[in-house]
Order: structure tokens, then C-alpha cells, then sequence
């Protein structure tokens, strides 16, 4: 008999165990410390420890030739069916795509109106600067002027509330009964005078100031002059009359023109008046006085061609030129 015998289940020839003193061959050495014939033999197959396995390596069976089938999948990455995905897998393009899209969205919305609000801010301060520094008027103001100007707009808001007052009192009074025939006959009277002074048809008298235009090289132009009636009439002037050199003196009203005449003169409403040039005003001497003195206004504009302005405060200036009623054809007062 041959001492190697042949393994039923894998087909693999095996070595016979080692003989037992006194036994039969291939029967274990019953001693305890006999070594174990399968490490003894040198043609026992190693067989790997099921714990040093890995999963993701195959066992090849002897005899067999590996074959690479491609990629592996992990089987175990796969959820069961009817669990949900682990953190970190991609969701469903149906699940997710719609709230992407919205937040999407809403940020392109907000970034949008963001910029637009920015634009505008952005436009609101160039504009500012822009109309700051391109304002010559103030800018070149100096501190001082720039008080008197607030001293005198606070002097007119004054006069302003206490013209309200008055007609708040008139209204009182031509509604209180017994004295309303009286009161309105007064307002009706002080209406008419004021009218008249506004008109040039009746004289007037009050604290006012005289301004005389002296020429230089050049003579004064109906635009200067033009130019200092507008500047009293926004300081609060309610009167106001131009003499020439010769004594000639017309009222000036809300009509008036001026226009340049021959040698230097002036026609105002048709009259021609030589230099210098005087117009006495009634109202505030202060603030008409800051108006015409303004950077860049009448005084420079004269004193810029070689002339001259000149200024004198009155308590009592007198308006004693009269205008010529004026005739309306067309207009008629609302009933």
C-alpha cells in the first residue's frame, strides 16, 4: 500500500499520518505532546484564518484561474429597499431640484434689488456733490455772510407767522356777529391800501434803504439794474421807486420794464433816466442789504465793470411816486 491517500472530498492526494509506535498507519500519535501532522506535512494545504479574510477580496479555489469582471459594487453601500439614503448621497433630481431652484431664486431676486438700491445711492451722491460743488453762489459765501442770509430768512419767517396772525384775527372777527359789518368795512380798507401800494397808486412811507448805481467805464446796464429790483423784491420789498441824475422818478411796479437807451441811459417804462441811478425801497434794511451783497450778485456784478453800489439805511423812507392806473381790458375778477 502506498503511504499517501487520497482526500474523497477535494480529489487532492493526502500523506499518511505518521505511524504510531504499535499502532496501525495513519491513526494519530495518542501522546500529548505529539505534533500535529498537519503542520508536520509539507504538502498540507494552508488554509487562510476566516478573520484575516477581506470582503472586498475573492477566494480563489486551487485549480481555478481569477477573472476581472471590471469594477466591484459594494453591496453594501446600497440602502435596503424602502430606507432612505445616507447623509452625504445624492437625493432624487425630482426631490431636490425644486427647492434648489426656489432658493436659487429668491437669491437672484435679492441680489437684484440689492445692486438696483445701490445704483440709486450712487446716483443720489454724485447728484449731490455735483449740485455742491458747481454752486458757486454758496460756496464761495463766506461764514459770516452765510449767518446774516439764516438771520434774514428767520426775519422774513417772522413777518410771514405774524401776517398769518393778523388774518387769523380778521377771520375771528368777521365771523363774531355784531362786529362783523365794522371789521369787514377795516379789512376791507386795509385790503384797498395795500392794494394801492402794491399797485403804485398810492404813496408809501417806512424803515427802507437807498441804493445808488454809479458807472464806471462802462455804463450800468438795464440787466444790472433788473437784476437788483429782483434781488429787493425776494428780500421783502413792498415799495419801491428809481430817480436818475436828472430828478426824473418813476414807481416801480410788478410791470415794469428796463431797457438801455442812448449814451448810456436808461428807459424805464418809457422814461429815460441818466445816471447815476438811485432806487429807494421800503422794507427790512438788513436783509435787502445781504441780498444785493451776495458772492456773485449785483454788487459784484457792478463793481466787476468799474462801478460802484452804494448803500444808506433810512428810518423813514418815502415812496412818493405814482403810477398810472392801469386800464383791463380782458380781465375780470372771479365771483
Amino acid at each position: 500500500m502506498s503511504d499517501e491517500q487520497t482526500d474523497t472530498g477535494t480529489g487532492w492526494p493526502q500523506p499518511a499520518g505518521p505511524a504510531r509506535p504499535g499502532g496501525p498507519a495513519g491513526e494519530p500519535d495518542p501522546r500529548p505532546d505529539a505534533p500535529d501532522p498537519d503542520e508536520l506535512s509539507p504538502l498540507a494545504p494552508q488554509q487562510p484564518a476566516e478573520d484575516d479574510r477581506s470582503d472586498d477580496v475573492p477566494v480563489v479555489e486551487p485549480g481555478v484561474e481569477p477573472v476581472d469582471d471590471g469594477a466591484t459594487v459594494d453591496l453594501r453601500a446600497v440602502p435596503p429597499a424602502g430606507e432612505s439614503s445616507p447623509r452625504g448621497s445624492a437625493e432624487p433630481a425630482g426631490e431636490s431640484a425644486a427647492p434648489v431652484a426656489s432658493a436659487r431664486s429668491r437669491f437672484s431676486t435679492a441680489g437684484v434689488m440689492i445692486v438696483v438700491l445701490l445704483v440709486l445711492l450712487g446716483f443720489t451722491l454724485v447728484v449731490q456733490l455735483k449740485t455742491t460743488s458747481t454752486d458757486p453762489t454758496l460756496g464761495a459765501t463766506r461764514q459770516e455772510d452765510l449767518v446774516r442770509i439764516l438771520s434774514d430768512l428767520d426775519a422774513r419767517e417772522s413777518r410771514l407767522q405774524q401776517d398769518i396772525r393778523a388774518l387769523e384775527d380778521s377771520q375771528r372777527q368777521l365771523q363774531s356777529g355784531e362786529q362783523g359789518r365794522q371789521a369787514a368795512l377795516d379789512e376791507a380798507t386795509r385790503r384797498a391800501d395795500e392794494l394801492g401800494i402794491l399797485a403804485g397808486t398810492l404813496p408809501a412811507v417806512g424803515p427802507g434803504l437807498t441804493v445808488q448805481f454809479d458807472s464806471g467805464a462802462k455804463p450800468i446796464s438795464a440787466n444790472r439794474v433788473l437784476d437788483a429790483v429782483q434781488e429787493l423784491r425776494g428780500a421783502g420789498a413792498e415799495a419801491m421807486q428809481i430817480s436818475g441824475g436828472d430828478r426824473a422818478t418813476v414807481r416801480i411796479i410788478a410791470s415794469t420794464y428796463f431797457l438801455d437807451g442812448d449814451n448810456g441811459s436808461l428807459l424805464v417804462e418809457g422814461r429815460r433816466l441818466t445816471g447815476p441811478y438811485t432806487i429807494t425801497v421800503i422794507g427790512d434794511p438788513a436783509t435787502m442789504r445781504t441780498a444785493l451783497n451776495i458772492p456773485g450778485g449785483v454788487v459784484t456784478a457792478v463793481r466787476g465793470v468799474g462801478g460802484n453800489v452804494t448803500f444808506g439805511e433810512r428810518e423813514v423812507a418815502e415812496v412818493s411816486a405814482l403810477h398810472v392806473p392801469i386800464k383791463l381790458e380782458h380781465a375780470r375778477p372771479v365771483s
